[in-house]
């Protein structure tokens, strides 16, 4: 009788849950279609507040090879009032370079350069200097290996035009990496950011990438429309000056392997500030690609651990409780032939991961590779791959940083 009421409860629950965030994705659709409405044809136009100074906040560490798009980016930039902020954390190429030039040619343009970072989340202490410079009553993330819209700004500022909201959290996509090209975990400059790259079928790992980044977007605007945000997207993020003060700074963030979901969480926790998320296009962030399993892993396993050893209680229970639930079922799997009435775990499982790739297609296929009946393979290979990082986490495998694999590369 347990037995029978287990198999029943989890299918239940599972599917049950998914059912609940594919609603919570579609309010947070419709608030998104009318915050949409205060961006205007003009950067001066329908804004909240057309005089409103954002500052752009900038990590940078060793981008020498990533980051020419996004400068080029920032610069096209039609929003009037702006200034960036460029944090050079201790690079050891040429990034800072790169930056002076930038500084050169445009106006309003901060440099802070880091000779010394004491972590233990480097881009966090990154992030906290850089901060502490910026003038605007509106701050802006991004990171140094992305590409952006000429209307990415005044895209991500109309939608803060709801003064019960603090923060809203952009779109991030991958940018695919085609089949032919085998980059191993260094690739050279001229293959990075639009240079000699062959086009063609895309290949698996690449298109798992652009589909994982994007199912996890939907898992988070589906959350914050049911006001359980609980993750973030730190290179696609903007919030409040007044929404810093009200948590103290950004200093009182807990340290945390996903800095931007500590954010979130915190303001979450602390305040009455909204989190919105943009189902709108036109905020899109494009980041670059992994261009090996073993950086994937790297990037992706810091992700899942951030959510499961969140220092937000809330948060970790929420992901927790889903990871768990996802990897229960994927691991129920070959022992179904043995114990035939486990069924209905795998079952709830790639049923809801079915109705999550439907809504992220549905939402974001702009921003996908065209590969049709390929994304059967995401389906089934999602749900495993979560259950893999879900075990690694639990057995204490921790993702190098960012700075140690740049050490380790330069030794």
């Amino acid at each position: 009788m347990a037995y029978a009421v287990f198999r029943i409860a989890f299918f239940a629950v599972f599917t049950g849950l998914h059912a609940v965030l594919m609603a919570g994705l579609f309010l947070e659709w419709r608030r998104d279609r009318r915050a949409a409405g205060h961006v205007a044809a003009g950067p001066e136009q329908g804004l909240p507040d057309a005089a409103a100074l954002v500052s752009v906040v900038v990590p940078f560490r060793n981008e020498e090879r990533r980051m020419k798009t996004l400068l080029a980016g920032l610069a096209a930039q039609d929003y009037p009032k702006k200034e960036f902020i460029f944090v050079d954390d201790r690079s050891e190429d040429g990034t800072g370079a790169l930056l002076r030039a930038f500084a050169e040619k445009e106006a309003h343009v901060s440099i802070i350069t880091l000779k010394e970072n004491p972590g233990p989340n480097h881009k966090q202490f990154a992030l906290e200097k850089g901060l502490e410079k910026a003038k605007g009553t509106l701050i802006l993330f991004t990171d140094g290996d992305c590409e952006l819209g000429p209307g990415w700004i005044r895209a991500m500022v109309g939608r803060m035009g709801d003064s019960r909201t603090g923060a809203a959290i952009g779109p991030v996509f991958k940018k695919p990496l085609p089949a032919e090209e085998h980059f191993g975990e260094n690739p050279a400059p001229d293959r990075v950011n639009g240079g000699s790259r062959k086009t063609g079928r895309t290949s698996f790992f690449s298109l798992y990438q652009c589909f994982d980044h994007a199912v996890r977007y939907m898992y988070l605007a589906a959350s914050t429309g049911l006001g359980a945000a609980g993750g973030g997207f730190g290179n696609n993020l903007i919030l409040k000056r007044e929404v810093l003060d009200a948590i103290g700074g950004y200093g009182t963030v807990p340290v945390s392997p996903t800095e931007d979901a500590a954010l979130i969480s915190r303001i979450r926790a602390i305040t009455d500030y909204r989190i919105r998320s943009i189902c709108g296009t036109d905020a899109a962030v494009i980041t670059a690609p992994e261009y090996s399993w073993k950086a994937f892993l790297r990037q992706t396993l810091r992700w899942n651990n951030g959510g499961l050893f969140s220092p937000d209680l809330g948060t970790r229970c929420n992901f927790s409780f889903l990871m768990v639930t996802i990897s229960m079922g994927m691991l129920a799997l070959p022992v179904v032939p043995l114990l035939p009435g486990l069924w209905p775990l795998p079952a709830a499982v790639l049923l809801s991961m079915s109705a999550n790739t439907v809504a992220t297609l549905i939402l974001f296929g702009a921003f996908l590779p065209k590969a049709g009946p390929a994304y059967i393979f995401q389906i089934l290979f999602t749900p495993v791959y979560f259950t893999f990082l879900t075990i690694l986490g639990l057995l204490g495998f921790k993702p190098a940083w960012k700075t140690q694999i740049h050490e380790h590369n330069a030794a």
